[in-house]
């Protein structure tokens, strides 16, 4: 994994997550100091903007594909391994600014146990993510509930 932050993260974040197709298994990737998301875990003293709020995102903006196409770099994956989950887009207010959280499918037909390994990452069921910091259990339950609906 390449250890430098692409600049796009300063005010983004990806979750990673995989979804069977027919088992409807999800699954998300878990960094190794528990963050889920990447490339860099939120600031602490993060939360999650409340569904319905307006937010202002700052000047400069990137498209959630220029954003995984990013993450694909960083991480040294093939360009069609993730792609970007169209309609999940959350707002965390940081100590820093408000930070853009979107959703990377992985494309694949098994969860990508070994290939997350590789990069000292697990993937993880929703029950065991419990105790992660408020501001991403609240993500994941997003996900999660996005890709129930869809």
């Amino acid at each position: 994994m390449n250890s430098a932050v692409p600049e796009a993260f300063v005010s983004h974040r990806l979750l990673l997550m995989y979804k069977g197709d027919i088992s409807a298994l999800t699954m998300f990737a878990q960094q190794a100091s528990g963050s889920v998301c990447f490339p860099q875990p939120l600031p602490p003293l993060s939360s999650a903007y409340d569904e319905d709020a307006t937010v202002s995102e700052g000047k400069i903006t990137f498209h959630p594909a220029t954003l995984v196409s990013a993450m694909n770099r960083h991480l040294q994956l093939d360009n069609d391994l993730l792609q970007a989950e169209a309609g999940y887009k959350e707002y965390v207010d940081t100590p820093q600014g408000v930070v853009t959280v979107y959703m990377a499918r992985f494309k694949l037909l098994d969860p990508p146990h070994h290939l997350m390994q590789s990069l000292g990452c697990q993937m993880r069921t929703l029950p065991e993510l419990r105790g992660r910091p408020p501001a991403e259990m609240e993500l994941l339950r997003r996900a999660y509930t996005k890709m129930m609906e869809g």
